[in-house]
């Protein structure tokens, strides 16, 4: 099966990832998250979920037999070794996930949205780039609203992700998220034709 041709949407916290990709998604287009695919690899019945529960046993399971995050982190968080060991084990399969799913578009291209897109090499694997940019002040603004965390919270994450000026030097495109929903929706629509364009060899 062929790939299809491939959009990397990624962008800070609060940037509006989720908002631009609904609106791809609305023309059609074919729209995977990799945070969505972080939890199929650990649903019940899944070799992700197994692996862990030979490794951590019973009590990061909630009583369905799902996965208990918040066990699972109390178990690694302060321990890095554990914590690389669930990454070596989950990585693989959540790019499995991802490319299965990406592989069975049947839109023009398709959009894989990932805060990591850069960080984890997955950029490398994509036409264009697509970076949602927001300044920082409305970030920790729009994610205080939404999560009703602290602005210290915030700025952690913030400092903890790639700076704006890195993220940008991977773009191939930049959406300008400072606006309305309705500004939003104009970018993606310029972005959404430019790439048939592209993928029609029309540019």
């Amino acid at each position: 099966m062929q790939a299809p041709w491939l959009v990397g949407l990624t962008g800070g916290i609060g940037s509006g990832k989720s908002a631009a990709a609904r609106h791809f998604s609305a023309q059609g287009i074919h729209v995977v998250d990799a945070d969505d695919a972080a939890r199929w690899v650990v649903e019940p019945g899944e070799p992700g979920l197994h692996g862990l529960v030979d490794r951590f046993g019973g009590s990061i399971l909630q009583p369905d037999g799902q996965l208990d995050r918040a066990a699972l982190r109390q178990k690694i968080f302060s321990d890095p070794e554990q914590r690389l060991w669930v990454e070596q084990l989950l990585h693989p399969l959540i790019r499995k996930a991802l490319a299965d799913n990406l592989a069975a578009a049947t839109s023009e291209y398709a959009i894989l949205v990932s805060p990591l897109l850069i960080e984890r090499g997955q950029y490398q694997q994509m036409q264009r780039v697509l970076v949602v940019d927001v300044p920082e002040a409305l970030q920790v603004q729009r994610v205080l609203q939404r999560d009703g965390v602290t602005e210290q919270q915030v700025q952690a994450i913030v400092q903890a992700q790639l700076s704006r000026e890195e993220r940008l030097r991977y773009a191939d495109d930049v959406i300008v998220n400072d606006g309305s929903l309705q500004l939003l929706e104009q970018q993606v629509m310029q972005l959404h034709q430019q790439y048939l364009r592209q993928i029609r060899g029309e540019v």
